[in-house]
């Protein structure tokens, strides 16, 4: 798994997210929990995985879509 995205939007990795599931790249959230552990106050970023094999065309879907890609 490579990541993708870092961010501490929520919306943000929500429209990455249907973007990619709409590409057919699956994408996994990392530190979600911790995210939420902090009480939400946005000081910890959540990550946006993609599988080694997906990484250039989910950055190339991103960019497309104006969202800039770890």
């Amino acid at each position: 798994m490579k990541e993708l995205l870092r961010t501490t939007d929520p919306v943000k990795i929500a429209f990455a997210t249907a973007l990619l599931e709409g590409e057919g790249i699956t994408a996994f959230q990392m530190d979600v929990h911790m995210s939420v552990l902090e009480g939400s106050i946005g000081i910890l970023p959540r990550r946006l995985m993609v599988a080694d094999a997906d990484l250039d065309e989910a950055r190339a879907v991103l960019a497309d879509n104006g969202l800039d890609g770890a």
